[in-house]
């Protein structure tokens, strides 16, 4: 038995028994010494507060009723490794936004601490050694985490959301009664997907954008998980839509090394062409994120097709070079040979 398999059984055989077990019964059916026993038993007082007390009349040990009724473990049972995953997921949360989840996540990690303490397998190797990097992620200091708790705290209730939504698009602001369907976290932001009583219609909010959310107390719309994947999921990026194009995008052979094992959607179909160059075909709707995400590889991306896509890139990286045309043209680097330092080869 290793000690958290100890412990539980000491906690069932103290409950189960009528009168005080004696030190050399635990021993026998723990499979340790005198002094494992001690221990474990000093362990489950100071890091568990069992109330474990030993009856001198009887010569032996029993839980002290007087403390309060029948004695229970604290919380669910996880072995050091479970217990480890948890706290790597816990830090991965408050990375993703500090301060976001700290209020419901510090009692965890108080019990996570204390449970691997007494295993002997503290937090400590995994404090300060995860780290996420954000890009370009969004935060409204004025409301901080107060709009991502009642959010989420309505999408669990299933209750509808009132909310007071600036739209940058159109430079607005709008009341939206929403039946919250989903949250989602992409690229460094959050975003609730949900039914908009006001159009009538499924719409993704970002939640930054929010200035006020109240929850109500009328129960959410729920709309099937099926169409919720149909409007949402089937779409490019953020941007919600059946697709109705696929684009068809063809890497140089220095990037074919990374995009062949990307995933850029669901859908997508790549394959290796005779020259090392890759093609992705990638289907999607509303073009405007997915000509960011070509954009961005600049002169080692060729978009084949559709017509429409090709012009709309080509535009851009003409309106992109118009602003250098008073600089004397420089020599291109060779094609790899603008890694970033310290990459892995």
């Amino acid at each position: 038995m290793d000690r958290f398999d100890r412990i539980f059984e000491l906690n069932r055989i103290l409950q189960g028994a009528r009168r005080p077990v004696s030190r050399r019964r635990l021993e026998e059916e723990l499979e340790c010494s005198r002094a494992t026993v001690k221990r474990i038993i000093e362990d489950m007082r100071l890091y568990l507060n069992a109330p474990i007390v030993y009856d001198r009349e009887h010569n032996g040990y029993r839980y002290d009723q007087a403390e309060g009724g029948m004695y229970e473990l604290p919380g669910l049972w996880f072995n050091a490794s479970e217990l480890h995953a948890l706290l790597t997921v816990q830090q991965l949360l408050a990375d993703v936004q500090p301060g976001l989840l700290e209020p419901m996540l510090k009692p965890l990690q108080q019990r996570i601490d204390g449970l691997l303490e007494l295993q002997r397998a503290g937090s400590e190797g995994l404090q300060g050694r995860i780290r996420m990097l954000q890009m370009a992620a969004r935060y409204n200091a004025e409301q901080g985490g107060a709009t991502f708790q009642t959010v989420a705290g309505a999408l669990a209730q299933r209750r509808r959301l009132r909310i007071r939504y600036y739209s940058r698009w159109r430079e607005s602001r709008a009341q939206r009664d929403v039946s919250p369907q989903r949250l989602v976290h992409y690229r460094d932001n959050w975003y609730l997907d949900g039914w908009c009583h006001l159009r009538e219609g499924l719409r993704t909010f970002a939640l930054d954008a929010m200035e006020q959310a109240e929850t109500l107390d009328t129960p959410a719309m729920e709309v099937d998980a099926a169409a919720l994947d149909s409007h949402f999921a089937s779409s490019y990026g953020i941007f919600a839509g059946t697709p109705e194009h696929e684009a068809v995008l063809r890497f140089s052979a220095t990037r074919a090394r990374y995009v062949a094992n990307e995933r850029w959607h669901r859908d997508q179909q790549g394959r290796l062409l005779a020259d090392g160059r890759y093609e992705l075909r990638v289907p999607y709707s509303n073009p405007a994120e997915l000509i960011m995400d070509v954009l961005k590889f600049g002169p080692e991306v060729e978009v084949v097709a559709p017509t429409g896509l090709r012009e709309a890139v080509a535009e851009r990286l003409r309106q992109a070079l118009g602003l250098y045309a008073d600089e004397a043209p420089e020599a291109a680097p060779a094609v790899g040979e603008t890694e970033l330092s310290g990459h892995a080869a």
